[in-house]
């Protein structure tokens, strides 16, 4: 039970304690500055235009639903939930949570409490030795108390700062989100690509077969020469010696799936057996406003967030060239026997306030704030070079699609004709009217213009995923 001695200690230390709070919060001033967000600054409209099945930041949250692939559908939502980098992204935010608690601790007061026991003797040849008992018990209990009471804002700029890092650990997770899901697109539109082109390799080779026995039988007929056969072999076996480096890089882009999705090559292999073609949203893009879309993206948000920390920051520093004021206690209960330890007259307290003050650094405090005002600029560069690159990316996705898309028509319509070529020299080489090198040049050109559509219809549906990317989509998941 307290005694009154105790309670008497108690109601001092918190009178004391009301009275210089009381004292040292009127008036004073929070150091450094308060932050403001920069304004983006970026035009109303884009110079590249494409339009139509983007029609806002909303359609942003899932923008590859557009793909109508399940899928990829399937590989995505896999890459969300087992991906290692997200795992490890999401991990930082924890630390940067915990680091928030620490700097919040900071601002209360703190209680320790300690206890010990020792068991002294002294030496008899001593001229001071004589007690008694010797040797003696020395049995001690109590705590200590303390709270920095924060005048000049020091603390709460220093909790500011860490409120700052966590926000921005949360959008450097939503980055990386981005990131991943935009490869993990990427890689399956690959896949599918790489695909397309070993069928249409496949077909090339297997119509260059019948090239191959066609003029053999012209040949054995003695209709044609030597050199028709071995020309229509060698150009066979080129084509046939695509496919193999095709391939490498089909297994190359699934493995790559199986990393980011945490899944074993086997298992993709199943889930690729379940799709087939290139996919692609449909054509057009209707962009919106460059300024609403631009906030979407999480490396501009956690660029503003580590600029507001590092802003926080100098306030901290700062905060040095003031003086501390703590509020301190301390009761200690020791006697030489248990009985007695918890007897008043075995108790004794300290209180007060108290005040530190660096009055000379050397130059140290300065040159600390220096370092956090350059280390703010930094951030304010970082900050707009991010919105400028940004920008870019999104003109140049813009661009890359509506070119895309004209290149494709062109190419589609050389398909065409590349057939349409090939049916006829053939007939006219079987005819005699042309000699088989015709027939090798078109055969060759159909070739590489078939396997040129599939290529650049493998680069739309890239380029629509750099653009999401460019915009901030599929980060607006929690994490």
């Amino acid at each position: 039970m307290a005694t009154p001695r105790l309670l008497t200690a108690v109601h001092l230390f918190i009178g004391s304690v009301l009275l210089v709070i009381s004292l040292l919060t009127q008036g004073c001033v929070i150091v450094g500055t308060e932050y403001e967000a920069p304004l983006i600054h970026v035009t109303d409209t884009w110079t590249s235009s494409v339009k139509g099945d983007l029609e806002g930041p909303s359609n942003l949250a899932k923008w590859w639903k557009a793909y109508d692939d399940p899928t990829l559908n399937l590989l995505i939502e896999k890459t969300r939930s087992a991906n290692r980098n997200l795992k490890i992204a999401s991990q930082n935010i924890s630390k940067a949570r915990a680091q928030r608690g620490v700097a919040k601790s900071f601002a209360f007061p703190t209680l320790d409490g300690d206890g010990g026991y020792s068991r002294n003797r002294t030496s008899q040849f001593l001229p001071m030795s004589g007690a008694d008992p010797n040797p003696s018990n020395l049995y001690i209990t109590g705590f200590d108390a303390g709270w920095e009471i924060d005048v000049f804002g020091g603390l709460r700029r220093n909790i500011e700062a860490s409120e700052a890092n966590l926000e921005a650990s949360i959008e450097l997770y939503r980055d990386v989100l981005v990131t991943l899901l935009a490869e993990t697109a990427l890689n399956y539109i690959e896949y599918r690509t790489l695909e397309e082109r070993i069928k249409i390799a496949v077909s090339n080779a297997t119509a260059q077969q019948r090239s191959v026995e066609l003029t053999q039988s012209r040949l054995d007929s003695g209709l044609a020469p030597r050199i028709d056969v071995t020309q229509a072999t060698t150009n066979l076996e080129r084509t046939r010696a695509v496919i193999p480096q095709l391939k490498v890089q089909l297994d190359t882009a699934r493995n790559r799936l199986a990393s980011l999705t945490a899944e074993s090559p086997s298992s993709v292999i199943d889930m690729l057996q379940q799709g087939d073609g290139i996919p692609t949203p449909a054509q057009g893009f209707s962009s919106g406003m460059p300024c609403d879309l631009i906030r979407a993206r999480p490396d501009i948000r956690a660029a503003e967030r580590q600029l507001a920390r590092q802003t926080a920051l100098i306030g901290v520093a700062e905060a040095d060239l003031y003086p501390r004021f703590v509020l301190f206690g301390d009761f200690t209960l020791e006697a030489v026997t248990t009985n007695n330890l918890w007897n008043t007259a075995a108790g004794s307290y300290s209180f007060g306030p108290a005040i530190q003050w660096k009055i000379f650094s050397a130059g140290k405090i300065r040159n600390k704030i220096k370092i956090e005002e350059a280390g703010a600029e930094q951030a304010l560069q970082n900050y707009e070079n991010t919105v400028l690159i940004a920008v870019e990316e999104v003109e140049n996705s813009m661009s890359a699609i509506a070119n895309g898309w004209d290149r494709f028509a062109t190419l589609a319509r050389a398909d065409s004709a590349a057939r349409e070529t090939v049916d006829l020299i053939k007939d006219n080489y079987q005819n005699g009217l042309v000699d088989f090198q015709r027939v090798l040049e078109a055969e060759r050109t159909k070739f590489t213009i078939e396997d040129d559509l599939a290529i650049e219809r493998g680069n739309i549906s890239r380029n629509y995923v750099a653009l999401y990317k460019s915009l901030g989509g599929g980060s607006r998941s929690e994490p």
